[in-house]
């Protein structure tokens, strides 16, 4: 595989700080049900990489003794983690908001019966990935009948009250764009999205995120094989807006890795760029640590946050 890092080491990218932390993001793991092109956590069927009990439980002191109100569970895919309902649980019982960032499709595999169930007896706002309402458009960026499970999952979180109005179930849907384009119009893609899937498959949910491809990993290295690495930074830049500078998650979040260790975005934890310019600094290091303030570590791939609309977790900025 192609190594893009050093294509973005140097930047001119502004210098950015922490505002206040509101958001603590942790991966779970980089195992998945999936291998996604656009993925870029490079995450699969085969990887090993898992957060352990002892981690799990350092997450909820963390939360326990910070201010944080939102846990945004991510992976791979985070249910995949044998701890993910016991950490579920835990953050529910300490009033702490969970997201999890759920490819749909492990609604279905087999083991993880009553998942759906579990998520919504504890009130989890689900992140859902779904690049596009048409089949084979999905199928070409996450593999053969995802789509089919996609819808399956869909329905199956619509049926327990997910996406419906007055349920309290919130059901938010993610683009990824295809190719090196950047996101259309969040607001015009979202119009779209339901009437397309309240059409076609009598499906609900409550917003649209659309999100940047980020030029690491998988899909930096597959931009890099078709030579379009220096094409998508520079579109990235040529559409940089610094109003969009001020939202960036990495301001108000911080992201932990399957080990423990802190990084400022999820992004920045795939590229091993760690905080405060030290390499591997654990979350325990953090537990009495005023974060406002601190410098953001920054490189090229911030381009992509700021770029048009914006792009966060949580959709355009």
């Amino acid at each position: 595989m192609h190594d893009c890092r050093p294509l973005l080491e140097d930047t001119d990218f502004p210098a950015i700080q922490r505002g206040k932390l509101t958001t603590l993001q942790v991966n779970l793991g980089y195992l998945c049900n999936q291998t996604c092109v656009h993925c870029h956590v490079d995450a699969g069927p085969r990887r090993k990489e898992i957060m352990q009990r002892d981690t799990v439980d350092t997450i909820l002191e963390f939360l326990h003794v910070s201010d944080v109100k939102t846990l945004d569970l991510t992976g791979g895919a985070p249910e995949m983690n044998p701890h993910f309902r016991y950490l579920v649980h835990a953050a529910c019982q300490l009033g702490v908001q969970v997201i999890d960032r759920c490819n749909l499709t492990i609604l279905s595999e087999p083991g993880y019966e009553g998942l759906a169930e579990f998520l919504a007896e504890h009130k989890v706002e689900v992140s859902a990935s779904l690049p596009c309402y048409l089949g084979d458009n999905v199928d070409a960026q996450r593999g053969k009948g995802v789509f089919a499970d996609s819808i399956a999952g869909l329905k199956k979180l619509n049926a327990l009250g997910y996406g419906v109005d007055g349920s309290g179930l919130t059901l938010n849907l993610v683009y990824n764009p295809t190719g090196t384009s950047l996101p259309p119009s969040q607001v015009e893609l979202e119009e779209a999205y339901k009437k397309e899937l309240k059409e076609r498959f009598d499906i609900v949910f409550n917003q649209l995120f659309t999100i940047t491809n980020m030029p690491i990993k998988r899909f930096g290295s597959w931009l890099v094989s078709k030579g379009e690495f220096e094409y998508y930074m520079q579109q990235l830049k040529d559409n940089y807006k610094p109003e969009n500078v001020d939202s960036v998650m990495c301001r108000s979040l911080l992201s932990i890795d399957w080990q423990g260790y802190v990084y400022d975005c999820d992004f920045n934890q795939m590229l091993e760029l760690p905080v405060l310019g030290k390499a591997q600094t654990h979350l325990t290091e953090f537990l009495e640590k005023q974060t406002e303030g601190m410098p953001i570590a920054i490189m090229d791939h911030c381009y992509g946050c700021t770029a048009g609309q914006g792009s966060s977790c949580g959709g355009a900025l």
